[in-house]
């Protein structure tokens, strides 16, 4: 069993009831589920990931009137419940956050992965928003929403305007032409090792970035970006490739396969309308994609920012 499956098991034996038991006038408005950092809430723990911030619960999200007439009693009986289920026990706060689960503002909580409170209001705040940030908000599982009002604003965080994604998509081609197709190859002849896997790590991260917004998904945190980018629909094997060329030697090899994977991006932009610029080297390809922006604002924006 993953922790997605603990912590609902958890919220249906013990939650629920509680919920129904002592707030049934709360239930039509409140949200309760799971997301955020850590590989439980991308469905990717295993046995090993159970060394640390792994045990069940769940969150209870609250509007900010709920919250502030709610959040002292709901929080007493959350921490009522039972401290264990199938032998894993609540291991309480967590290294990175002050509370792993319980009752939270729901505005106040995505604000932690996206910096304003609810979606985005114009494009240039979607820019500054990282993918693996916007992945922690729309990952996990939400168990119950009795106003819809959690679903809704993940829905809406989870759909990137098209311009910000072609921003983002073109400065990742850039970066990859740079590191994987030019750099590297100077950096080996150079005999600049290090250099040269700076630049194999710097082209595998814009691959697998421009391989998410293709996808019009989100890019997790690096740990995950592997496993989760090769189950993707579209352009996965270049995913597979950057993975290749993070675990081969610093070689010429290397650059054979970054031209393998850019190629492969290459079809997918053709397919998608976004470049039909007539060779594999990406940052012809990024301009084209940097063209199709309409919003001015970020027209006027230098590509690599």
């Amino acid at each position: 069993m993953n922790g997605l499956m603990l912590c609902e098991k958890y919220y249906k034996l013990y939650g629920e009831p509680m919920l129904r038991e002592k707030f049934p006038e709360l239930l039509p408005r409140l949200a309760a589920g799971v997301c955020g950092r850590g590989s439980e809430n991308f469905g990717f723990d295993d046995e090993t990931s159970r060394d640390h911030d792994f045990d069940p619960g769940f969150y209870i999200w609250l509007s900010e009137e709920d919250y502030k007439k709610y959040e002292f009693r709901l929080s007493r009986a959350y921490d009522a419940l039972p401290k264990e289920l199938d032998g894993v026990k609540i291991i309480g706060d967590s290294v990175y956050e002050t509370s792993r689960h319980g009752v939270k503002e729901t505005k106040a909580f995505f604000c932690e992965f996206t910096g304003v409170m609810g979606v985005p209001e114009n494009n240039l705040q979607w820019l500054s928003l990282s993918q693996s940030d916007l992945a922690c908000a729309v990952n996990g599982k939400i168990f119950y929403d009795g106003s819809g009002d959690v679903t809704a604003l993940r829905k809406a965080l989870s759909e990137m305007p098209e311009d910000v994604r072609l921003k983002k998509l073109a400065k990742n081609l850039v970066f990859a032409a740079q590191s994987g197709q030019y750099n590297y190859l100077r950096c080996i002849s150079h005999k600049e090792e290090g250099a040269a896997a700076f630049a194999v790590a710097e082209f595998a991260n814009n691959v697998c970035e421009a391989v998410f917004l293709l996808n019009k998904q989100y890019c997790p945190f690096y740990k995950w970006m592997f496993r989760a980018g090769k189950s993707l629909p579209v352009c996965s094997d270049a995913v597979i490739i950057a993975e290749e060329m993070i675990k081969s030697p610093l070689n010429e090899k290397n650059a054979s396969l970054a031209e393998d994977a850019a190629a492969l991006i290459t079809d997918e932009l053709k397919k998608q309308g976004l470049s039909d610029y007539p060779s594999s080297f990406l940052e012809p390809h990024a301009y084209e994609v940097f063209g199709k922006i309409k919003d001015p604002e970020l027209k006027a924006r230098h590509i690599m920012s």
